[in-house]
């Protein structure tokens, strides 16, 4: 019946491949005919979105397993396709190979962790979580750890971690709708709401699950053919991941090149200075931001008299307007800008080498947070609430352990390829750009511009275009790629409908576990148990909307980087959820104190060393433990919350006989347990 199952899904899905292999031959030839590129990026988005929300309404449905879990009856190779969608979020997508391009080796340390913690999710998770059967993981915690305590400190860390995670999932759809359909990135955050709300709101679990495959195969393909292009007109071979090894000796040869050129130490000699001047108006402050606006004062008044142009007044007057307003806020801004000056005067280091730096200590420092980085996002990933509640949705245990398999293969063939993206982006920005005249840039450097993701500027005057001159934000590298080859434009508009697909799917998954846990375990589980199954939909589906809306208002707000979003929601999941997940299975002596006071002080040590040491709420990297820097920060949350658990836990009384059953019959190797296993 299963093996019916799938050829049928699967005949639906190869139809739809098809459609979309015609839609984009269709585009292609109506741009040799002259279609313009607004109108190509226009139809792929909006044509994306009509078909995501063609399935969410086909999936619709009132019944609440269906809606929470999909009913239980998702097939292996599809849940796993639909959990690949769902992983590969804008940050796998769009953030991965610009960190890549950036970090260079240092970057595997995301390719590392994330494909390491499905090993995790497979050999401790999965398998027993699916067995326990219910709808969410405060669902386990609250059976496990006997009550309600240990299910409200699950509900708030799953809250934390997915709500970080999906403001970063709707910015990446407000940096594509802005970009590919020409509006406003506020106004696009928005758009891209109503394409996230459409997959989930009507259908739930089940809609989602069957939106994300069709987002899988939208996501990959997109991923996978620009770059194949790419690698064909380079070096003449397809296979981008075959052959990009020759392209990254011919990039070393060129950084030789352009790291030994004069005007290169001149320019990043201009920077140094550039930080130092605001590092002494830190600490002048906060005299030096009332000299600061005296002195815009002065130059705006001095325009006027002049009877200089409208424009120049214009952008004097804006200057003015951008000031901080106050001390804190100057002390923030200066900080974060001194801090962007000296990665521009920063020595640049080869692609490929390992863990660089000037001396030892700079050497050994970026070692232990690559090695920091891969653990935290190893133990994130199988912390997850919204992955893991992804095997909640097969038929059987054994089911479970295959998604996991076909997860990793299905995520293995963008991971594989996002590093030969990195290189063959570098190369092109490095032969065709680098050393050439600022006025000859192409157009898509003013367009990408506006949008506030490239900027160029000539600090040294010579007028050509020095590599630490050029900055372009991590986020925008795999949607430029296209146009920095100089592809058609239908290869731009694909790789936006694969970044729209990516994020999407992610979102949908995230805002799903946020309502369900809203909903289910708080209104549910401890408000009105009595509650009617209607009046549960009600409740979730509300607060499905309240979640989504703020999510994109906050996204609106231009948080920091995508992959920094991302690391810290892995670092909230990985220390508050992780300890208490494991040991739940496998040390029947874990009680409902010790997970409590193990989750909580997890949490609030990872959440205290982000506040100390990002910028962004003041903190500084002086004030950091061994040099880790903030996206590592679970990987001292982790150990605390297992120390704790297992201590307090020994200090306290054992849990009742009915929990220590309970563990045992999980790790029973069939699905004999007829409420176990069906739920």
């Amino acid at each position: 019946m299963m093996h019916a199952l799938v050829r049928r899904i699967g005949r639906y899905y190869a139809w739809y491949s098809l459609g979309f292999v015609a839609l984009v031959l269709a585009l292609a030839l109506a741009e040799r005919a002259g279609l313009s590129p607004r109108w190509i990026g226009q139809i792929f988005l909006f044509a994306s979105i009509a078909l995501y929300a063609s399935i969410g309404v086909l999936s619709r449905t009132s019944d609440v397993s269906e809606y929470y879990v999909a009913g239980r009856r998702v097939p292996a190779v599809f849940n796993g396709m639909a959990t690949a969608a769902d992983w590969m979020s804008a940050a796998s997508f769009i953030g991965l190979a610009g960190t890549l391009y950036y970090a260079g080796f240092e970057g595997l340390a995301f390719v590392s962790g994330w494909t390491g913690g499905y090993v995790l999710v497979a050999l401790l998770l999965a398998p027993y979580l699916r067995k326990f059967g219910q709808f969410t993981i405060p669902d386990f915690l609250g059976a496990r750890y006997e009550g309600h305590v240990a299910r409200m400190v699950g509900v708030f860390a799953s809250i934390l971690a997915s709500f970080v995670y999906v403001v970063a999932q709707i910015y990446g759809v407000g940096l594509i709708t802005s970009r590919f359909i020409g509006i406003e990135f506020e106004i696009g955050v928005f758009v891209g709401l109503a394409g996230i709300l459409v997959c989930s709101f009507l259908g739930g679990m089940r809609a989602v699950t069957w939106t994300q495959v069709a987002q899988y195969l939208i996501l990959i393909a997109a991923y996978l053919v620009p770059v194949g292009i790419l690698s064909y007109k380079t070096t003449g071979n397809p296979v981008s991941q075959w052959s990009y090894g020759q392209v990254l000796q011919n990039l070393g040869v060129k950084e030789l090149e352009l790291f030994s050129d004069p005007r290169e130490y001149e320019v990043r000699a201009q920077y140094r200075v550039r930080a130092d001047e605001y590092g002494r108006k830190i600490q002048d402050l906060p005299e030096s931001l009332l000299v600061e606006r005296q002195a815009q004062v002065q130059r705006v008044n001095e325009l006027r008299i002049q009877g200089a142009s409208a424009r120049d007044i214009s952008q004097a007057e804006r200057a003015l307007r951008d000031l901080p307003r106050s001390a804190d806020e100057a002390r923030i801004k200066w900080e974060r800008l001194r801090q962007e000056s000296l990665l521009r005067a920063e020595p640049p280091y080869p692609h490929a080498e390992a863990h660089p730096g000037p001396d030892t200590a700079s050497r050994n420092r970026a070692r232990n947070n690559f090695l920091a980085l891969v653990f935290v996002l190893m133990v994130g990933t199988a912390a997850l609430p919204h992955i893991l509640t992804r095997y909640y949705t097969t038929p059987t245990v054994a089911e479970a352990r295959a998604s996991v398999f076909w997860s990793l293969f299905f995520i293995f063939l963008l991971y594989v390829t996002a590093p030969a993206y990195a290189v063959f982006a570098k190369w092109e920005v490095y032969s065709t750009l680098i050393g050439t005249p600022i006025s000859t840039l192409p157009a898509w450097v003013a367009s990408w511009g506006k949008v506030g993701l490239v900027r160029v500027e000539d600090i040294n005057g010579d007028g050509i275009l020095q590599l630490a001159e050029l900055s372009i934000n991590s986020d925008a590298i795999l949607l430029l790629l296209p146009e920095i080859a100089g592809l058609p434009y239908v290869v731009s508009g694909l790789v936006a409908a694969g970044g729209l697909a990516a994020a999407l799917s992610t979102a949908d998954g995230l805002l799903l576990t946020i309502s369900h846990a809203l909903s289910h375990d708080i209104y549910y589980k401890m408000v009105n148990p009595q509650a009617s199954t209607q009046r549960r939909l009600v409740i979730t589906k509300s607060q499905l909307l309240v979640v989504a809306v703020v999510a994109a208002w906050m996204a609106s707000l231009r948080p920091d980087s995508i992959l920094f979003m991302v690391g810290l929601a892995f670092s909230i999941a990985a220390s508050a959820l992780f300890p208490a997940l494991v040991l739940g299975i496998f040390w029947k002596r874990a009680n409902r104190w010790g997970a409590v006071a193990g989750m909580l002080a997890g949490l609030g040590l990872t959440l205290f060393y982000i506040v100390r040491t990002h910028p962004f709420f003041g903190g500084s990297m002086a004030e950091a433990w061994f040099e880790i820097s903030p996206i590592s920060c679970g990987v001292f949350g982790v150990p605390v919350g297992f120390v704790v658990i297992v201590l307090v836990s020994w200090l306290t009384p054992p849990p009742s006989a009915e929990v220590q059953a309970l563990v045992d019959d999980l790790r029973l190797p069939d699905d004999t347990h007829p409420a176990r296993a069906g739920g």
